[in-house]
């Protein structure tokens, strides 16, 4: 990589560090609305800068008409391919060295715009370098890839346990709101439009998969042997301390009341409770309109130590008026602190364009409608 990418290594945790004391910097602010794990389970803090300096190479540090999020989740698949191809260890430091390697003349062409930045075809050819031929080709194969990885045949996909990654992870308790209703925050994110329900249902269910769905400011990675209901992710929500300098913030949630079509009784039951919830709450705008056809829902909730603290996000797909939908709608108990201006940053601008107010590039559920329309 370019010559950056080996000071980034050199500067060691400095991201990690900074969030830790952005973290500690107000004792007074309860434990569960502060920063509690800056960066990746995949890479330790000495590695975090020049895994960085990889992400803006492939994204953020891109003039706006050349980004491509697809190439952000690629840089994100080279980083999860390398550590399951090293025995699952954290990268360090050192291991820039091999990324240099493969990836730093294409950076100092400048392959994806301008010096330091690369486009697709770098990226693939870098990770032939770092993994061998067969990896440029699997990792347009959707059937190669999973959970975040690319895998050299679908049988080694098949053997791949994501149970390694949880046991690496500091999961807590989980921690819904746990204020009287009338004193949560209850909010609807707007509606996203889906080219077909069914397939945005399949996608859904399709676990393994849902990395494939990050967007520039986030990424959700399974990491249990199930199916959706009772999956943990692995939320890695991308802030920035500066321009082009993103930081990766770690947090948990678990799925919860998975409803059908199959389970009509069920189904009913959870959106006549989400519809009350909002009938308290005529100042937001109702998550699922009346006359809709409710096709697959659940509960995001959050583990111990998520950014917005006790939470619980709902996910819908519903068609109404022949047209078909997926929508978010989030509770969470009000931060307190100092730091609250924070907290309400996170829920307000966040988690809208994450949800679906801003453009494509930003909101999951747009990634997730354009995945489901290619099915």
């Amino acid at each position: 990589m370019a010559i950056s990418h080996v000071l980034a290594a050199a500067a060691g945790a400095g991201i990690a560090v900074a969030v830790d004391r952005v973290r500690r910097s107000d004792a007074t602010v309860a434990p569960a609305a502060t920063i509690r794990a800056a960066g990746s389970t995949l890479a330790a803090p000495s590695a975090a800068l020049w895994v960085t300096d990889l992400l803006n190479a492939a994204y953020y540090a891109k003039d706006v008409e050349d980004r491509d999020v697809n190439d952000l989740r690629l840089a994100f698949a080279v980083i999860a391919t390398y550590w399951n191809e090293h025995e699952h260890r954290r990268l360090q430091a050192t291991d820039v060295v091999r990324f240099h390697r493969a990836f730093g003349t294409a950076r100092l062409r400048g392959s994806g715009g301008r010096t330091g930045t690369l486009d697709t075809d770098a990226l693939l050819a870098g990770g032939n370098k770092l993994f061998g031929d067969w990896f440029a080709e699997a990792a347009r194969d959707p059937e190669r890839r999973g959970w975040g990885i690319v895998f050299p045949t679908v049988e080694h996909k098949r053997r791949h346990d994501p149970e390694i990654r949880l046991a690496q992870t500091p999961l807590g308790p989980l921690t819904p709101p746990q204020l009287p209703e009338h004193q949560q925050i209850w909010h609807s994110y707007p509606a996203v439009e889906v080219s077909d329900a069914a397939a945005t249902v399949a996608a859904l269910l399709e676990v393994d998969q849902w990395p494939e769905y990050g967007s520039s400011l986030g990424r959700l990675t399974p990491l249990r042997r199930r199916e959706l209901d009772g999956q943990t992710f692995e939320i890695e929500t991308i802030g920035f301390a500066a321009s082009r300098t993103p930081i990766l913030v770690r947090s948990y949630v678990s799925v919860e009341n998975l409803v059908t079509e199959a389970n009509e009784d069920a189904r009913d039951g959870w959106v006549t409770q989400l519809r009350l919830g909002f009938a308290a709450r005529p100042e937001e705008p109702a998550p699922i309109p009346v006359g809709a056809e409710v096709h697959a829902a659940f509960d995001l909730v959050a583990h111990q130590g998520h950014f917005l603290g006790n939470a619980k996000t709902r996910v819908m797909v519903y068609t109404h008026e022949d047209r078909s939908f997926v929508r978010a709608a989030g509770t969470w108990d009000p931060v307190v602190g100092r730091n609250a201006e924070v907290g309400d940053q996170v829920a307000r601008w966040n988690q809208h364009a994450f949800w679906g107010m801003s453009g494509p590039d930003e909101s999951m559920l747009h990634q997730l409608a354009l995945a489901a329309a290619e099915r």
